[in-house]
């Protein structure tokens, strides 16, 4: 039997290909993150449950749909103001990343947003300490904070522009800088195989809207994928490079050659900087299961004297689940 595809996904993923960034009409937004902070912000994503552990809707879990590409978000976790962030791909149905036992009563169904998130550091502010300015423009429904400055039990709150404007002043003008600075790279044009082989995928019958979303989101090191693998991987095994908005999410076995759970899996992933992305996808270096660099004898090495590359570098053990991915790219990938 045929499924039929809805226009709209037919649409909203072929609309992506070439996406117009508007920000004059951005929305502002205070997510609650005690919980899920380290998982959320180091990964570059939020993600909500869809229903509460009833089954019923809950207005903060609603606005994660609302969430636009280019809209603020300011992160609040131990009464602190930690960190801002820029949406960069709106709401998609996911399954539940793995958030230890933070996570262990949510539903696995929710919605997955990624946002471009910058730590505060020494310039994170304490709201309840500044309740003066911010009390006149809290929400008048479903407010993050109280009068007082204690918070309430809402994961995430649409916030006024002038209640962003004051949490953008305490931030010493750090937050100003950090929102133009993740906001200069919200456009996104995919290369012309890319968009053929979005066509190919919203064209099957034999996965759902949701999994097609998914995958369509792997292809570009979006979405679940990229949060699955910013749990694993931290860093660029070999620069070294902690920062994320520096950092390509890479498919270890090629995003071609997997089937629909490896194109997802965080562990067929890794995070590497642009010009050690190229020499690992084109198979001129690859890597033990131990960690030590493998170089191909197509390689020219003064490439790697050039981009200060040590050929004897150990990048560190990869976890189990990486090593069929390894050996795969070993084997086939490295010319």
């Amino acid at each position: 039997m045929t499924q039929f595809v809805p226009e709209p996904l037919q649409s909203s993923l072929l609309a992506d290909a070439a996406p117009t960034i508007k920000l004059l009409d951005r929305k502002y937004w205070w997510v609650s993150q005690n919980q899920t902070y380290k998982h959320e912000v180091p990964g570059n994503f939020m993600w909500s449950p869809k229903t509460n552990s009833r089954g019923g809707r809950v207005p903060s879990y609603d606005f994660m749909k609302d969430m636009k590409i280019g809209d603020v978000v300011f992160s609040f976790a131990d009464t602190y103001i930690k960190a801002i962030g820029v949406v960069t791909n709106p709401a998609q149905s996911s399954v539940k990343p793995d958030f230890g036992s933070a996570g262990a009563n949510w539903s696995d169904d929710g919605w997955l947003v990624d946002v471009a998130f910058q730590e505060l550091g020494m310039a994170q502010f304490k709201p309840k300490d500044h309740m003066g300015l911010l009390s006149p423009t809290l929400p008048d429904l479903l407010s993050p904070i109280r009068p007082d400055g204690s918070g309430n039990q809402i994961y995430l709150a649409e916030i006024s522009e002038e209640m962003a404007d004051v949490l953008i002043a305490l931030s010493r003008g750090v937050g100003d800088s950090i929102v133009d600075e993740l906001s200069k790279n919200l456009n996104f044009v995919p290369p012309n195989d890319e968009i053929a082989e979005v066509k190919e995928i919203i064209m099957r019958t034999d996965i759902g809207p949701t999994q097609k979303t998914q995958i369509v989101n792997s292809r570009r090191g979006q979405g679940i994928f990229k949060a699955q693998v910013r749990q694993i991987e931290r860093a660029c095994r070999v620069t070294k490079v902690t920062n994320p908005r520096h950092l390509i999410a890479s498919h270890i076995k090629p995003w071609t050659k997997s089937n629909d759970a490896e194109k997802i899996s965080g562990y067929n992933g890794l995070l590497l900087a642009p010009h050690i992305d190229h020499l690992f996808d084109k198979g001129f270096i690859s890597f033990e299961g131990n960690g030590n660099l493998i170089l191909s004898s197509q390689l020219d090495n003064s490439v790697l004297d050039k981009w200060c590359i040590d050929k004897s570098i150990n990048v560190g053990g990869f976890r189990n689940e990486q090593q069929q991915f390894l050996e795969y790219h070993r084997d086939v990938v490295m010319v």
